[in-house]
C-alpha cells in the first residue's frame, strides 16, 4: 500500500493546485515536501524516487525558458499553425469588431461573479422615464392594433404624425443634432413598451433607432453628412431604410451580388467621380415610405481611378429615393403584420462619392461598420419586442386564466394550465432580464457581438413559445381575430423575429460558440495572433506566455469540472445571498464544463470544428443559457433580492439549468471522436445527469404569481402598456383581475346555492333575484356578481363580421380579378 502513497500526494497536490490555478512552481514545492515527508515517514523509498523522478521530469523542461522553448513551444506552435482553422475576411473582422464584456468570465472556468453584481444598475434618466410615461404611453393610447393590421394595413395618418413630431425616429441621435440622445436602456424600454401593444408600431420605431442611416451616420458619417441628414431623420423629415439583404445574400450578407463601379457621372448638373450602382434588395423594412436609402453593396474600380486596388470590397452608400433609377418596389406581406417592408431594385445609378458614408475615406469598410453596428442593433430592437410581448402576455394571460371558468373553476387551477403558465412566467423573467442586460451592456460601452446573437437568438425563441402556450391556454379567445383579441396578431408575427437579422438556426449553430469560443476564451485569440506573427520571435514569446497559460486552464477545468460533478457543487466560496448562492456554485461548475469542452473541441477537430454545427449549437446551448441565469441573478439582486420573485428566479433557473445539462450530454453522445467524448462524460457527469426541469410545485406557484395581484407579478409586468382603455384588450383583461377574486367567494357561495337552495330561475339575472329573496346573498353581493358577469363577458368575448367586412377591397382592383356576382334566388 505504501507504494502508492507517493503517487497519491503528486495527484492530490496536482488537483489542489490546479484547482486553485497556483503556478507550477507551486505544485513543485508541494510536491517535494510531500515527497519529503513520505521519506522520512518510512513511504516504500523506490516509489518516492520514482515520484521525485516525475516531478523532476515535468517541473524542469517547462520553468526553464531556455529548454521549455525549444523543446516545447517551438514545436507545439509549428504544429498549432498547421491545425489552426483558416479564418476568411468576413470572421476575422467579425472578430476584430466585436468586444468581451462579462461573458468573457463564463469561459473562464472560475467567473468572478463581483464584476458582474458590481455593475450599476440599470437606470433611466428623469427625462427618459418622462418620455415613457408621456409621448410613449400616449401613443400607445392611440394604437388599435386591429384597425393598423387589418383595416389599414398600415399606421394610420396620425400615429405617423405622432411619432415623427416627438421624435420617436431620433432617440440614437444625439441631442446636438436635433435627437433625443437616449440611453440604450431608454431604447429597450421604450420599444418593449410600444412591443406589449402593437409590435407594427414597435417594428416601425425601432428600425430607424437600429441598424441604419442614422447609426451609421452618427459613428461613421463625415461632419457635412451628419450636419444634414441627422437632423431631419431626428424629427421624421428624412423616413431611412437600410439595404443588406437579397434574394442571393441573406445570413451569407457577406457574399452580396449587388455592385457599385467607380465611374464619372453627373450629378446636380455637375460632372463628378463617383459610382454606378446595381442592386436588388428584398424584405426591407421601411422602404416602401423610405425617402433615404442605406445600401451595402461591393465596390470595384476597374479602371484605377481611385488606385491601384480594384476589388475594394463591401461599402455603404447613402441613396435619396428620388435618385435616377432607384425603384422601389411593391409592398411584402409579413404574415399579416402590416410594418412597410419590400424590395429595392436600380439599375446603372449613379451617385457621387460624396454619398458614401463616411466619405471616400470609407470605401471598403462596410463590413467592418456593419459588424459594429449589427452588434447594438441585436442587442435591443428583437429582444426588446420579444420582452415586451413576452411579459404582457404573462400578466393578461395569467388574469385571463383566473376569470376565465370551466367546470366551476378557474382554468388556471387545471394542472396542464398551470403548466403552461409557468412556462409563460418563467420565460418571461428570463426574457426580461436578458434583454435589459444586452442593453446595459451597450451603455457600458462594449459592442456585445456574442451577448447581442445570445440574446436575439434565444428571446425571439422563447417569445415565440410564451406565445404558443398563450394560445393554448386563451383557446378559442386567440383564435378568432378582431379588436379584442390580444394575442392572435402575436401568433402570427412569432416567426418574423426568427428570420430576420441573423437566422436563427445559423445565430444558434454557428454564431453563438463560434464567435464566443475564439473571442471569449482567454487565450486562443491570443495564440492565433502570436502564432501568425510575422515576427518570428515576438511571436513565440508571445506564444510561449499563452501556451503555458492555456495549458494551466484546461488542466484547471477539468479538476474543477471532475470535483464540481462528484460533489454536485455544493462546496465553495460564492456571492449572493443565502438563497441565491447555490446557484453562483451551479453556474461556477457548468462555466468550468463549458471551458474545457471548448478546449478539448478545438484541441481535437482543429480547423473541422467551424463546420461541425450541431456540436457547435449545442455548445453554443451552455454558453447562453449560462450568461441568461448571470443575467437573471444580476436582475434579482439589482432588485433589491425580493422573496417574492423567488419562484419565477428558481423556475427559470431551474429549467436553464436542465437545458444546460441537456446539451452537455448530447455534444458529449455525439462528439465526433467517441473515446474522447466517453472521456469528457466521465469528467463532467461522474455520477450522471442530476438536473432536472422545474417540478410541479414549483410550476403551481409561478402560476399562483400570474394568476393574483402582488408585487412579483408587478414586476414582472413592469414597462408594459397595461392601461385598461377601448384599443387596449389586454389591459383591461388585466385591469379586472382583482374584481374578479374579490368577487370569488361570494361567487362560490351562489352556485352553491343553485344547487343546494333548489332555485329554478334560468336567466342570470332571475337566479339573482331568487338568491336575493332566499337571503343568499346581499344586494350589495349581487352588484359583485353582476359586475363579475359584465368583466367576464368582455374577457371571454370574441369579435364577428358581416362578411364584406372581412373582403380586401383592394383585391378586385388587381389585374385579372373579377368580382363573383350574388347568385339568384331558385
Amino acid at each position: 500500500m505504501s507504494i502508492v502513497v507517493p503517487f497519491l500526494a503528486l495527484l492530490l497536490a496536482g488537483a489542489f493546485v490546479a484547482y486553485h490555478r497556483m503556478r507550477l512552481v507551486v505544485w513543485t514545492v508541494i510536491s517535494v515536501v510531500a515527497l519529503a515527508i513520505c521519506w522520512f515517514a518510512g513511504v516504500n523509498q523506490t516509489a518516492i524516487i520514482v515520484a521525485a523522478a516525475i516531478v523532476a521530469l515535468v517541473s524542469v523542461p517547462v520553468l526553464l525558458p531556455f529548454l521549455r522553448k525549444p523543446l516545447i513551444t517551438a514545436p507545439f506552435m509549428g504544429v498549432f499553425r498547421k491545425v489552426l482553422p483558416p479564418l476568411s475576411k468576413t470572421e476575422r473582422i467579425a472578430l476584430e469588431t466585436g468586444s468581451v464584456g462579462f461573458e468573457g468570465e463564463l469561459f473562464t472556468g472560475d467567473p468572478d461573479w463581483n464584476i458582474l453584481l458590481n455593475y450599476p444598475k440599470p437606470q433611466l434618466t428623469a427625462e427618459e422615464q418622462a418620455f415613457l410615461d408621456g409621448p410613449v404611453e400616449e401613443l400607445c393610447k392611440m394604437v388599435n392594433d386591429f384597425e393598423i393590421t387589418h383595416v389599414h394595413a398600415d399606421l394610420p395618418p396620425e400615429l405617423w404624425d405622432y411619432i415623427k413630431k416627438n421624435k420617436f425616429f431620433g432617440m440614437i441621435i444625439p441631442k446636438e443634432y436635433g435627437g433625443l440622445g437616449f440611453s440604450a436602456l431608454a431604447h429597450h424600454k421604450v420599444i418593449q413598451k410600444l412591443a406589449s401593444v402593437s409590435s407594427v408600431v414597435s417594428s416601425t420605431v425601432g428600425v430607424p433607432n437600429s441598424l441604419g442611416p442614422g447609426e451609421l451616420l452618427n459613428h461613421y458619417g463625415t461632419q457635412e453628412q451628419k450636419d444634414y441628414y441627422l437632423p431631419r431623420l431626428a424629427i421624421g423629415q428624412e423616413v431611412p431604410c437600410f439595404g443588406l439583404t437579397g434574394p442571393f445574400a441573406g445570413s451569407d450578407a457577406t457574399s452580396i451580388p449587388d455592385f457599385g463601379i467607380v465611374c464619372k457621372g453627373m450629378w446636380k448638373g455637375e460632372e463628378v467621380l463617383g459610382l454606378k450602382l446595381t442592386f436588388d434588395k428584398r424584405y426591407i423594412t421601411l422602404a416602401p415610405v423610405a425617402t433615404l436609402i442605406g445600401m451595402a453593396f461591393r465596390m470595384y474600380d476597374p479602371d484605377g481611378l481611385l488606385g491601384d486596388t480594384k476589388d475594394i470590397g463591401i461599402t455603404l452608400a447613402l441613396l435619396p429615393r428620388d435618385t435616377d433609377g432607384v425603384e422601389i418596389g411593391r409592398r411584402h406581406f409579413p404574415l399579416n403584420s402590416t410594418f412597410q417592408n419590400g424590395p429595392i431594385r436600380g439599375k446603372d445609378v449613379f451617385i457621387p462619392l460624396t454619398q458614401l458614408i463616411g466619405g471616400a475615406a470609407m470605401a471598403g469598410k462596410g463590413w467592418n461598420m456593419l459588424n459594429e453596428c449589427l452588434a447594438v442593433g441585436r442587442s435591443i430592437t428583437l429582444p426588446s419586442t420579444a420582452s415586451g410581448g413576452a411579459k404582457a402576455g404573462a400578466a393578461v394571460t395569467g388574469a385571463y386564466a383566473r376569470i376565465r371558468k370551466q367546470f366551476g373553476l378557474s382554468v388556471g387551477r387545471f394542472e396542464g394550465v398551470e403548466e403552461a403558465l409557468a412556462r409563460i412566467g418563467g420565460k418571461a423573467y428570463k426574457i426580461s432580464a436578458l434583454s435589459q442586460a444586452t442593453a446595459a451592456a451597450v451603455d457600458r460601452g462594449d459592442v456585445p457581438s456574442v451577448p447581442s446573437a445570445i440574446a436575439k437568438y434565444h428571446c425571439t425563441t422563447m417569445s415565440r413559445e410564451v406565445i404558443s402556450d398563450m394560445m393554448d391556454v386563451i383557446g378559442g379567445k386567440g383564435i378568432i381575430l378582431g379588436p379584442r383579441n390580444f394575442a392572435g396578431r402575436s401568433w402570427q408575427a412569432a416567426p418574423i423575429a426568427i428570420t430576420v437579422e441573423g437566422a436563427n438556426i445559423m445565430t444558434r449553430s454557428l454564431l453563438i460558440f463560434g464567435q464566443g469560443a475564439i473571442l471569449c476564451h482567454p487565450w486562443v485569440l491570443k495564440e492565433m495572433k502570436a502564432a501568425q506573427d510575422p515576427d518570428t520571435r515576438a511571436g513565440l514569446q508571445d506564444f510561449d506566455r499563452s501556451l503555458f497559460g492555456h495549458i494551466r486552464f484546461g488542466i484547471s477545468n477539468a479538476v474543477r469540472s471532475f470535483w464540481f460533478g462528484l460533489t454536485g457543487a455544493r462546496f465553495g466560496a460564492a456571492p449572493g445571498d443565502a438563497y441565491t448562492r447555490r446557484y453562483f456554485r451551479k453556474l461556477d461548475r457548468y462555466s468550468a464544463n463549458l471551458a474545457l469542452m471548448a478546449d478539448i473541441s478545438m484541441m481535437t477537430l482543429g480547423g473541422k470544428l467551424k463546420f461541425k454545427e450541431s456540436l457547435s449549437g449545442r455548445l453554443g446551448d451552455v454558453l447562453s443559457h449560462v450568461y441568461m441565469t448571470s443575467a437573471m441573478l444580476k436582475r434579482y439582486h439589482d432588485e433589491g433580492a425580493p422573496q417574492a420573485d423567488q419562484p419565477l428566479l428558481a423556475w427559470a433557473f431551474h429549467d436553464s439549468v436542465h437545458k444546460i445539462e441537456e446539451s452537455l450530454s448530447a455534444a458529449l453522445r455525439n462528439f465526433p471522436i467517441r473515446p474522447i467524448g466517453w472521456l469528457m462524460w466521465a469528467l463532467i457527469f461522474p455520477f450522471g445527469r442530476r438536473a432536472e426541469a422545474p417540478g410541479d410545485r414549483l410550476s403551481r406557484r409561478v402560476a399562483a404569481t400570474l394568476m393574483a395581484p402582488g408585487e412579483a407579478r408587478d414586476r414582472l409586468a413592469q414597462g408594459v402598456f397595461l392601461t385598461p382603455c377601448a384599443n387596449n384588450p389586454g389591459g383591461r383583461i388585466n385591469s379586472y383581475l382583482s374584481k374578479a377574486i374579490m368577487a370569488e367567494p361570494v361567487e362560490r357561495k351562489f352556485l352553491k346555492a343553485l344547487k343546494t337552495k333548489g332555485i329554478e330561475a334560468l336567466t342570470f339575472a332571475t337566479q339573482l333575484d331568487e338568491a336575493v329573496a332566499e337571503g343568499v346573498i346581499t344586494q350589495d353581493e349581487r352588484k359583485l356578481l353582476e359586475e363579475l358577469r359584465e368583466i367576464t363577458m368582455d374577457t371571454i368575448t370574441v369579435d364577428d363580421f358581416e362578411p364584406h367586412e372581412l373582403r380586401s377591397a383592394g383585391y378586385y382592383d388587381l389585374p385579372g380579378k373579377q368580382r363573383p356576382q350574388p347568385q339568384q334566388a331558385a
